[in-house]
């Protein structure tokens, strides 16, 4: 490791007191837990709960017998994850026990929120360290002699915990952002698909609308002895399957290709814009919907391909009726108790929907949900942006490459 001018290479054992937790045994008796108790008891999948940086919800919490058996910690340690998810830190907002599947950071000689971040960076060396077994888990004597680069002075060491720990909380707010909008959403579908909310300037009563009946519904038939073999990793006839939806949309980035004959083969399932895409093998009833071709397609296995007939009801509508709960719920119904999933013609026959009898009713809630869909999506490639310049940021900020400047120092 390349040791910057002014930066050092150590340990994590020179830097802070490391300690394993402890388990109270047998795990699964009552006696050790307590839901009143204001000790939280941690495991691997509140830490995956959490924003990544501090833990302030737990699932289960310890009785004082348990807490007196495990490790106690106060709010405000760094702890660690070294069996199964191995290398996972965080930082304790509540007070907590830990297990023997932690450790614990504690009497620290370095900025606690860099070295969080440092240990971020490190997850990938120490599962590489993890010793094989049942499952992945390292030692505290793996953990101590970790090495890392840091920066000597401790206000560099701030800055970087700080830069860093902004572009978290702008993640973080985003996140939110963007729960809030799913949320909105959801209210919407379950107020304009059900005619309980109106959009102004439209008063004509709804009536039934027959799925299967006011629809063109196509499928590859008996697979036509389409195999794996024939997928092409490029080509210019695209073959669309259920593994290939992605939000809603086809992701054309993960779709294969195949021969020009099989593309021909059948003219009913060559797919158009405005189509609808409903799987029927396998995960039942996920949706697409085609608003891009990016060549000629067809259809793989296991999908219908759903259009209007006669200008039935607007495709989007139905897509968004086909996205709600509704959908949903007769999907689930079709499953239950069956070990077996499969969506049949006939399954379809039997789905209705109370809709709107006027098409620009139906292209008017469409258009609202699909501008709340636009907003997510806008949020959604900001975030993910925001995501790989935080990774750059890392190994960047993390190895010394870039410097942040002093306080007073010129921009």
């Amino acid at each position: 490791m390349a040791v910057v001018s002014d930066w050092e290479e150590t340990t994590v054992g020179e830097l802070a007191s490391v300690s394993r937790g402890a388990s109270p045994r047998p795990i699964a008796s009552p006696r050790w837990f307590d839901m009143n108790s204001e000790v939280r008891w941690v495991r691997i999948a509140d830490m995956n709960r959490s924003d990544g940086r501090t833990l302030r919800e737990t699932t289960q919490a310890l009785s004082p017998d348990g807490i007196a058996r495990s490790r106690f910690l106060e709010p405000g340690t760094l702890i660690m994850s070294i069996a199964a998810t191995v290398g996972v830190p965080v930082i304790t907002g509540v007070p907590s026990c830990i297990h023997d599947g932690f450790v614990a950071l504690e009497d620290l000689k370095v900025d606690q929120r860099l070295l969080l971040y440092v240990l971020k960076a490190s997850e990938q060396r120490l599962r590489e360290a993890g010793q094989s077994g049942s499952q992945m888990n390292v030692n505290t004597d793996i953990v101590r002699s970790l090495r890392v680069l840091l920066p000597v002075d401790p206000k560099e060491q701030s800055r970087i915990a700080s830069a860093l720990w902004d572009v978290d909380e702008l993640i973080a707010s985003l996140e939110r952002l963007i729960a809030k909008k799913r949320a909105i959403k959801q209210g919407m579908m379950q107020e304009l698909l059900t005619g309980v909310t109106r959009l102004p300037g439209f008063n004509q009563p709804w009536g039934t609308l027959e799925v299967a009946a006011a629809s063109h519904l196509k499928a590859r038939i008996g697979w036509q002895g389409l195999t794996t073999a024939e997928y092409r990793s490029f080509g210019e006839y695209w073959l669309v399957g259920g593994t290939d939806f992605k939000d809603g949309l086809v992701d054309w980035s993960t779709t294969p290709y195949v021969d020009k004959w099989r593309f021909e083969q059948d003219s009913n399932i060559q797919l158009r814009r405005g189509d609808i895409l409903v799987t029927k093998d396998g995960t039942i009833g996920k949706v697409a919907f085609v608003d891009s071709l990016p060549g000629p397609a067809t259809l793989n296995s296991g999908v219908f391909v759903m259009r209007p007939k006669r200008a039935a009801y607007d495709s989007r509508f139905m897509y968004f009726l086909l996205c709600s709960r509704m959908f949903e719920e007769f999907v689930a119904g079709l499953s239950a108790g069956s070990t077996i999933n499969h969506l049949y013609q006939r399954d379809l026959a039997t789905l209705t929907f109370h809709a709107p009898t006027d098409l620009d009713e139906q292209k008017a809630i469409a258009t609202a949900l699909l501008d709340v869909d636009r907003e997510i999506t806008v949020l959604v490639s900001r975030l993910q942006s925001i995501r790989r310049i935080k990774l750059g940021m890392m190994q960047e900020l993390l190895t010394g490459r870039v410097r942040l400047p002093k306080e007073g120092d010129p921009a």
